[in-house]
């Protein structure tokens, strides 16, 4: 799974910056806004028990220029991991269930956030990601919310939100569950978004079990 400039960091975004000894350099120009995520990933254990495995790890680093009255640089870092399970599918094995962890820096200045992520519903934050994700389905559309309930993770309730769309494998049309939570944790944005063909139902509480699992910083 990878992501372009536009989706991580708006180009052009206006940003109103307080002068203080931590952004001085950079309103002044004489150095960067530098953002450095920290990985999120399932435990071990919860891999083990849902026999998800590890597809990738990718630490991504983008450059951008914003303007905050005169143009400036902000650098930033963010970390994909993406995790997949082979399950006998229309008698074949398939690599159906999909697992993702993603952690982007919230990207704020005194409280002030121009991370656009920030601006997006579930719906479009899903139509981002899955846009990029990598595995065997063609794109998902017909998004609708079939529930939504709260996760332990990382130590508070968290918002997780279930959707059903259609897609199509081998040109064949199938629904699919998407189970997404994002929230907020140690200054980073964490993104976690499970998927699995209707048929494969029993998916639903490994993904679960995936989220509530997960630890930050890793």
């Amino acid at each position: 799974m990878t992501f372009s400039r536009r989706e991580v960091l708006a180009g052009g975004a206006t940003v109103g910056l307080v002068l203080t000894a931590g952004c001085l350099d950079f309103v002044r120009g004489d150095g960067p806004l530098e953002f450095d995520a920290e990985r999120v990933a399932p435990s071990d254990s919860a891999l083990d028990a849902t026999e998800y495995e590890e597809q990738s790890v990718d630490s991504e680093m983008i450059e951008e220029t914003i303007d905050v009255g005169v143009e400036r640089e902000v650098r930033a870092s963010f970390w994909v991991s993406t995790y997949t399970k082979d399950v006998e599918f229309q008698g074949e094995q398939r690599e159906a269930g999909l697992f993702a962890a993603v952690s982007l820096p919230a990207m704020s200045v005194l409280g002030q956030s121009f991370n656009p992520l920030d601006e997006l519903s579930s719906e479009e934050l899903l139509e981002e990601f899955l846009s990029e994700a990598d595995g065997e389905y063609d794109a998902v559309g017909d998004l609708d919310l079939e529930e939504s309930f709260a996760l332990e993770i990382l130590g508070d309730d968290r918002l997780c939100e279930v959707f059903v769309g259609e897609t199509e494998i081998d040109g064949e049309p199938i629904e699919i569950t998407i189970s997404l939570s994002s929230f907020e944790h140690e200054d980073d944005l964490i993104v976690l978004l499970g998927s699995y063909p209707d048929l494969l139902a029993d998916e639903g509480p490994n993904i679960e079990e995936l989220m509530e699992s997960v630890e930050h910083p890793v």
